[in-house]
Formats: structure tokens, sequence, C-alpha cells
């Protein structure tokens, strides 16, 4: 695969690190007026289709093998319906600002899913600490607090269901051997995921909660266009560009976001055991996910390693 630029790089980082971080702020302002399932599954299959065209004419196809078919399936299955449906879910009772620091935990996730299987790699004790630290953070962020119902920790425990099946579905990602081009594969995702979330609203009788406002269908916009086709796609790319460290940095640029814009839009804030939890899920992460820089060591021969 031939390196990407460090421009296209950059740009792709922006677009998630801006975009996604606004989701969060987007999907608890649509929950309030739409469906869960059926207002995800409109989004993302839509977006889908979109891209889908886009991808089409710019001369892609679709895959010619049964792997790539079915690898769009469990990746739709596990980022975009359990990943991003449990989390439009959960925003219906969790705030936007809370649903983004769990989600975050799907960097430690990936942390520890990476030990796994026979290409699997043994965590440093820096990164053990780092993810023990920001598991510890998120059973904080969990704690009953004022106003609680179990309504409420099962929304809470969706989303963190949402970070596992999200991080299991990027790490898939990683070491699939997809020869589809990226934009037509990401379709297929999005297809394939929102296509399931649209099942499961329309078995849910959802489509008598189906109520139109122009809040809504702003967000619903928003989402589809930026949200799905330019962040979602960018995050996919980066996935086969970037090293994981580097990636992860994603969970905890995008809680930061998320917080201003809750706070700005709807009011949101963090406090008390919360606040402490939000804190130690970041340190947590940091630790797990950012490798020290190292000291180049100059060799006897002259040489640098």
């Amino acid at each position: 695969m031939p390196p990407a630029s460090r421009t296209r790089i950059a740009l792709a980082f922006a677009v998630v690190y801006v975009v996604w971080g606004s989701t969060y702020l987007a999907i608890r302002i649509a929950v309030r007026d739409l469906p869960p399932a059926l207002f995800a599954g409109m989004r993302f299959f839509i977006a889908g289709c979109l891209l889908g065209v886009f991808a089409t004419l710019r001369g892609q196809r679709l895959p010619k093998n049964r792997y790539d078919c079915l690898a769009a399936a469990f990746m739709g299955l596990m980022m975009v319906t359990f990943g991003n449906g449990l989390v439009t879910w959960g925003e219906q009772w969790i705030a936007s600002n809370q649903a983004a620091l769990i989600n975050s935990s799907s960097a430690l996730w990936v942390a520890w899913f990476g030990t796994f299987g026979a290409h699997g790699y043994a965590l440093s004790w820096r990164k053990r600490i780092g993810v023990a630290v920001g598991f510890g953070g998120v059973a904080l962020m969990l704690l009953p607090g004022h106003g609680f119902t179990i309504t409420h920790l099962w929304a809470q425990s969706g989303i963190l269901l949402a970070a596992i099946c999200w991080a299991g579905g990027a790490m898939f990602g990683r070491v699939a051997r997809i020869t589809t081009p990226a934009l037509m594969f990401t379709a297929l995702e999005m297809l394939f995921g929102g296509a399931a979330l649209a099942a499961v609203g329309f078995g849910r009788g959802e489509v008598a909660q189906w109520h139109w406002t122009w809040t809504a269908g702003g967000a619903l916009a928003y989402l589809i266009v930026f949200g799905s086709c330019f962040a979602y796609t960018s995050y996919i790319w980066l996935l086969k560009y970037v090293t994981p460290d580097k990636l992860t940095t994603i969970s905890y640029v995008n809680p930061a976001i998320a917080l201003l814009l809750g706070w700005m839009v709807l009011g949101e804030s963090v406090a008390g055991a919360r606040l402490i939890g939000m804190l130690i899920i970041l340190a947590g992460i940091v630790l797990a996910a950012v490798e020290p820089r190292r000291k180049p060591v100059v060799t006897s021969e002259g040489g640098i390693e």
C-alpha cells in the first residue's frame, strides 16, 4: 500500500476530530423527536447509498469475492448496528457529553484486544496500567448519581457495549485483507449496518413514532453528510494508513469537543464522581495508547537506531 501524504492524514484527522466530536450532540437532539433504531438506520442507509453512488462515479466496483462481502457485513454490524446504534439508543436518557466519555473507552478495548490471537502483542507495563486506570474511570462514570434510575444504568451499559463492538470491528478492519476500494467498501458497511438497524426499527413499530421536526431533520441531514459520509469514510481510510497509537487520539479529542458543545448548546455539565471519572479515563487512554517518543541511539558504527 503506497504511503499517504501528511496533508491528507492531517485533513482526515481534522474531519474525524471535529465532526465526530459534534455527532453526540446531534444524536442527542435528534432522538428527542425521532425513534432511535429507525433514525440511525435511515442515517447510515442513506449515507451508504450516497457514498456508493459517488464511489461508482469514481470507477469503483462492488466486491467480486465472498470474503469482502462478509467482511463488510461483519464490520457494518459491529461498528454501525451495535457501535452506533447502541449509542443512539442510549442517548435517549444519557447526556451527550457522558455518552462521549463512556464511548471513548473504545481505545482501551482496542489496546486489550490487540493482545489476542496469533498476531497479538504483549502490553508493556505502562499500557497495562493505562488500561486498568481507564477502566477504573469508566466504572466511576457508571456510578449512580442524582436522579438515578435503572433505565440510566441500562443506557450507560449499552453505550459501553457499543465501545466494545466498535473496537472489535476496528481491529478486524486493520488486519482484514480487503481488496475492494475504500469508498465502496465503506458504503457497503453502512448499507449492511443501516439496513439491520432499520429492520429493528420496523420490527419495534417505530414508524408510528416518527415525527418530523426542523430540528430533528437538520440533525439527521448533518449526521448523514458529515458524520457518516465524511467522518466515517475518513476513519476507515485512517485505519489503513496510521498506527493504532495515533488513531486512538480520537478517543480523547472527541470527548473534549463533545463536552464543550454539550455545555454550550444544551447546558450539560460534568461534576462530582463523573468529573473524576472523566479525568481518569483520559489519563488511562494516554497511558495505554500513546507511545513515549524514544531518543535516537547512536551506534558504535555511527548509525542511528
